[in-house]
């Protein structure tokens, strides 16, 4: 089979697609055959080298992609719950392996496995796992209640505008900062008033908020900026190690990054079915297109995920041209 690799990480460093052997699945573990698998920002940290580094051990072949959409292939030993045939979705949730999920087939723990939404095409249904478990992980860091008021930074981006549509849907009052042609797009996710991040993000909110909202959701990595809109005793959750701040002021700070959550992936897939998530694909591309698919996320400005469609020949249809 087909699989996106990185063998030389580092600023030179190039994706490949090689051929290796179709992976078994062992013991509590699925094999998908993929129908669509996203392109993320954790692409661009694998290719730049995270090797010897706290977030993972050397090794000498990188597997690449997180998300999946596809169907399941086989079962190993001990599941159950899940049949041959049966669509679903998945995250790869480690940094550590040497395949991942922009391949052909890949090999998933059942656990970070569930069946996938009905209402949607698989290029659609490939954007949830990363950024939507993310976001609710994140929203459940901050312990948020439908009386506090909520700032996310970065709130058109994936995991900004998953987690204003998500603190939206739990009653919350939704502080959107983003950029000014992204206001109607957060407004229409649920937030409740909108702050340009052109503006000085700490005085904006307070002319709103005074004294400063009760907690914050740091998509935009902007650190110790959006920590000073947030009132002393606050809640601060960051998903980027390095752009975490000092908690000052008695605020409560966390960093949230992701781990794979059967439950919470079911939550997402219905809140997908009820018509409550809004999935934004940017463009879909082949997977030979995957280099050409990392230029254009790191060069920035998309809103939604470029989606990868590896396979042609296990019956599904995906358009070039699709759109969300």
């Amino acid at each position: 089979m087909r699989a996106v690799v990185v063998h030389r990480p580092g600023p030179e460093a190039e994706v490949e697609i090689v051929e290796v052997p179709t992976p078994q699945p062992g013991p509590g573990a699925i094999r998908i055959a993929v129908a669509a698998a996203t392109v993320n920002p954790v692409d661009l940290m694998v290719r730049a080298g995270v090797g010897g580094t706290p977030f993972a051990a050397p090794r000498d072949r990188w597997g690449v992609g997180w998300d999946v959409a596809g169907t399941v292939d086989a079962l190993g030993a001990g599941v159950t719950g899940f049949t041959v045939g049966q669509a679903v979705i998945g995250i790869s949730d480690r940094l550590d392996v040497s395949l991942g999920a922009q391949a052909d087939y890949v090999v998933l723990e059942a656990g970070n496995v569930a069946p996938a939404p009905v209402s949607v095409p698989p290029v659609q249904a490939a954007t949830i796992p990363l950024n939507g478990l993310t976001a609710i992980q994140a929203l459940d860091a901050l312990d948020l209640t439908s009386t506090d008021t909520l700032l996310v930074t970065g709130a058109a981006g994936a995991v900004g505008g998953f987690a204003v549509e998500l603190a939206a849907a739990r009653g919350v009052r939704v502080i959107a900062s983003a950029s000014p042609a992204d206001e109607h797009t957060v407004r229409a996710l649920g937030a409740t008033d909108f702050v340009p991040r052109q503006a000085y993000l700490p005085d904006a909110v307070r002319a709103l908020v005074p004294g400063g909202v009760d907690a914050a959701l740091d998509a935009a990595a902007l650190g110790p900026t959006t920590l000073a809109a947030v009132r002393g005793g606050g809640r601060f959750v960051s998903i980027s190690v390095p752009n975490t701040p000092i908690p000052l002021r008695a605020t409560v700070v966390r960093t949230v990054l992701v781990r794979a959550d059967r439950a919470q992936l079911d939550q997402l897939v219905a809140h997908v079915d009820a018509g409550e998530l809004t999935l934004r694909v940017a463009e879909t591309l082949p997977l030979a297109s995957v280099e050409a698919a990392q230029k254009r996320l790191a060069a920035g400005g998309l809103r939604g995920r470029l989606v990868l469609y590896p396979v042609t020949d296990h019956g599904w249809h995906v358009s070039r041209a699709t759109r969300g």
